[in-house]
């Protein structure tokens, strides 16, 4: 016996990766339904290598006898159903912004605080941090319990994946349009996005940064150690599958390179592929479709006592999305949820 689910939000980029990923880790159903907005209501998507799920509109699905909702709609739409679904006694995973803080929502990554899940029935919601947030903090929690760390200057390079299937088709067409030298036109960017980077990702705050610079800092604190000061640069880069991150990371500890090497490939989730050779790191490019997060570029920081540089790339889309949701599903089934009757 398996658990009634539901994926909301199922034909946007994260959702259809969240269907793909409970197909390939086997996650225990025994009925699935997919969920959208009315304008792809009636569509059919597909789930694993042989199914289909006709699409079913989220405004008036009755969530009674749902067990989990895996949820990526947008945060304005996760504020009217999420807590409509959780009523109705099914645990909301939720992959949008609007949750992230509230006191009474765990916000979980497995590897690092796996053990927060057990909160969840406070508001029987559960928050999935932001994909930037979540490839750092799985690099940084084994080197926090090794040295313990004070803080992190951290530069993104972030795909556009990360905003949606319309920056990812900005990005096609204007790249297209530099070589045949048509007009370029900007939707979901302010500035062009082909051959160039954006430093702004989400809107901006009245100190300057922007948004999810507040959210890289803000749910770290949550997430590992609220003692951590974390000052962070996002910037959107023409990649269209995965994010990159330059960390620097300050410790109350002495801690060694090779310290840091053993901690980290010993880590849940971590792949360390770090040699002083060309092809010695890993990039984007190669860690889309993968589910680790992987760590390059090992190295002292003589301009500060007791630093170290690191490299981490991530699929934002799995890891970054629904890799980590459909990890705090098991997690939960796994030992706190009782199977379905």
């Amino acid at each position: 016996m398996g658990y009634r689910v539901a994926v909301v939000g199922a034909t946007g980029n994260v959702g259809r990766e969240v269907l793909t990923t409970l197909a390939e880790r086997n996650f225990p159903i025994d009925d699935i339904v997919a969920l959208a907005s009315d304008r792809s209501a009636g569509t059919t998507i597909s789930f694993g290598e042989d199914d289909e799920l006709k699409v079913r509109k989220l405004d008036d699905f009755d969530f009674k006898g749902t067990d989990i909702v895996l949820s990526s709609p947008g945060a304005k739409v996760s504020a009217v159903f999420a807590p409509r679904a959780a009523k109705a006694s099914a645990v909301v995973i939720d992959n949008t912004s609007h949750f992230r803080m509230d006191p009474d929502v765990p916000l979980i990554v497995p590897e690092v605080n796996g053990h927060a899940i057990a909160d969840y029935g406070r508001r029987n919601i559960i928050a999935n941090p932001n994909c930037s947030t979540i490839q750092m903090v799985v690099a940084l929690k084994p080197l926090h319990d090794l040295a313990v760390i004070e803080r992190v200057v951290v530069s993104t390079y972030q795909s556009v994946s990360g905003a949606g299937r319309g920056a990812m088709d900005e990005l096609f067409s204007q790249t297209r349009g530099v070589f045949v030298n048509d007009a370029m036109e900007k939707r979901e960017f302010a500035k062009q996005i082909a051959f160039n980077v954006i430093p702004q990702i989400d809107i901006f705050m009245e100190d300057g940064s922007t948004k999810e610079e507040w959210k890289m800092a803000a749910e770290t604190k949550k997430i590992l150690d609220p003692r951590i000061k974390v000052s962070a640069t996002c910037v959107r880069v023409p990649v269209f599958i995965g994010h990159a991150e330059a960390v620097n990371i300050a410790f109350a500890n002495p801690i060694s390179v090779e310290e840091a090497r053993a901690a980290l490939s010993a880590a849940p989730g971590v792949i360390v592929v770090d040699h002083h050779a060309e092809d010695g790191f890993v990039t984007p490019a190669e860690c889309a479709g993968e589910d680790a997060v992987y760590v390059s570029r090992i190295r002292d920081d003589g301009s500060i006592e007791n630093g170290l540089n690191l490299w981490v790339v991530s699929d934002n889309l799995r890891k970054g999305a629904a890799l980590n949701a459909v990890q705090i599903a098991e997690a939960l089934v796994a030992g706190y949820l009782e199977k379905a009757a």
